[in-house]
Formats: structure tokens, sequence, C-alpha cells
């Protein structure tokens, strides 16, 4: 694990009590591997996913694609289990669901502190409860504590219209404040954050919608829910051609010595501000990123 940049487009659940899913995910063009011992998993067979899980990820061969286990509720009975093997597994992070508050992430950044976690394990919260959202952006400050060592946000849009009574309907504007208190807090603790999923993966002009919609709100990617969202996830979540090629540009002429103390130039015959050159900085490493896994 290391501390290059990773791009977080799409973020494939992938269930740990299906053996042929986690084999097949070695191949699937997706940054990033949720495997779940939680919701996917029946109670009779938490045992097995557990131990499937880490087989799977202890033998490797996900490549660049960023592992992450998703251990069951803190107050289940599983939980402790889940952390024991997660520790032995090594995956890039593990999947807190039901996080409440701060207190949460804390409880199982000392857990694993006390199991001998890795060094450089991360912590990825759902963020799925009426708590959540009132307490998003005391939760999002654990992104600034190297104890716990939060890296991302996850949008469980299902639990929480389950827990607010809210309906999921076309284009959200129910969720909306929600979506964006989480972008917001998620920004202002300096980690990434992922969509929800769309329940209907038969319907692809609708879940291109929601994609082109958690783009514009800002989040870093979409959680999914079957291989064939891959595709157009990415198309969504990806900087252009376009969009790469004028932030080389401007970053470019910023870097020059003669524009070294301006905060604005003309480029092209357009007005840029370093904040956009600043802005463009992510776009250059998504793109380079997803260049250097796909010659990898």
């Amino acid at each position: 694990m290391t501390d290059t940049f990773r791009p977080r487009r799409s973020a494939l659940y992938m269930p740990g009590s299906n053996a042929r899913a986690l084999e097949k995910a070695r191949t699937l063009d997706v940054d990033c591997l949720i495997l779940d011992l939680e919701d996917a998993v029946a109670p009779d067979v938490k045992a097995e996913a557990r131990q499937q899980i880490l087989d799977a990820v202890s033998a490797g061969g996900y490549g660049e694609r960023e592992v992450v286990i998703r251990i069951n509720a803190l107050d289940t009975p599983w939980a402790e289990d889940d952390l024991k093997m997660v520790v032995q597994a090594k995956p890039d992070a593990v999947l807190i669901p039901k996080v409440n508050s701060p207190a949460d992430l804390q409880e199982v950044a000392q857990k694993l502190k006390v199991l001998n976690a890795p060094e450089g394990l991360k912590l990825w919260a759902m963020m799925e409860t009426p708590l959540a959202m009132l307490n998003a952006a005391a939760i999002a400050a654990c992104g600034r504590d190297a104890g716990v060592g939060l890296s991302c946000f996850v949008m469980g849009t299902n639990d929480l219209a389950k827990e607010t009574r809210a309906r999921l309907v076309p284009a959200r504007a129910v969720m909306m404040p929600w979506l964006m208190t989480c972008v917001a807090a998620a920004r202002a603790g300096g980690i990434d954050i992922l969509d929800g999923v769309y329940n209907n993966f038969q319907d692809a002009d609708g879940f291109a919608a929601e994609c082109a919609q958690g783009a514009e709100m800002g989040m870093d990617g979409k959680t999914l829910i079957h291989p064939k969202q891959v595709e157009a996830c990415h198309l969504a979540f990806s900087p252009s051609d376009d969009e790469v090629a004028w932030a080389r540009k401007i970053n470019a002429e910023f870097e020059k010595p003669e524009n070294a103390s301006k905060g604005a130039i003309q480029v092209d015959g357009k007005m840029v501000e370093r904040l956009h050159a600043e802005m463009g900085r992510r776009a250059i490493a998504i793109a380079d990123a997803i260049a250097a896994r796909t010659s990898a």
C-alpha cells in the first residue's frame, strides 16, 4: 500500500460468499473492489464468506485495484472476527458500516491497533444513517487524524432511505441536501467520497444520468452492484482528453518564471486564475493514474 494517487471512479461490491465472484474480480476493469461481509451475505454463511475473503485477498492477483473489505456493523456478533480477518488479509482499506459519529471510527482504529494491523491500513466510512448526516463534518474530520486513517466516505443511499423513510426517486431531489452535506464534509476532511448504488442495473440510461449527477455534485466516483455498470461509470468520472490537455497547458503557463508571482494570466485568450491550475492538477493526476494502470 502506498500514498500515491489512486482514482476511485468505480467501486464494485462483491459478495464474500460467492467464491466465483471473488475470482472474477481479478479480471474486472474497476478502480476499487469492496469485498462484502455485510448486506450481501446471509447470517448462516458469514463465517464461510470471511474465510473466502481471507483466502482471496491473501492470494493476491488484484493488480492495481484498491481492495476494500466491508465488515459487519460494530454492534453485531460478527464484527470482532471480521476485524481479526482484515488484519490477516491486509487489504488496502476496511469499510465500516453504520457509522454514526467519530467515536465509531476511533473505536475501530483502536481495535485495529490492538490487533497489530499493518501500517497504512485505511478506514472507509458508510454514511447511511440519520445521525451520520447530522454528524458528517465531525466524522469527516477523522480524515485529518493520523491515528484514525479515514480516507473515504461511501454513501449508503438505500439504508439512508430506509432509516429516514425518504423515497428514492429519480433525480434524488429529497436526497440532495444529505448528499451535498457529505460532499462538503468530505472536502473539509480532506477525504474522497463515493456516491451510492443505482439499484436497477438493467436501466442503462438511468444509471448514466445518476453517474453524471454524481460527477456534477463533486463525487469522486460511484459504488456499483454489477460489472455492466463499470464502463458508464468510468465515462462519467474520468476527465475528458480536452479537459486534461487544457489543465496541462495552464499548469505549464503558470510554471514559467515570468508567471511565478501572478495570480491570474491569459491563456489562449482566456483569463485563468491559479486556482484553475490547482483544480487542473487533479484531472492530470487522475488521467496519469488511469494511463499507468492501463499500461501495467
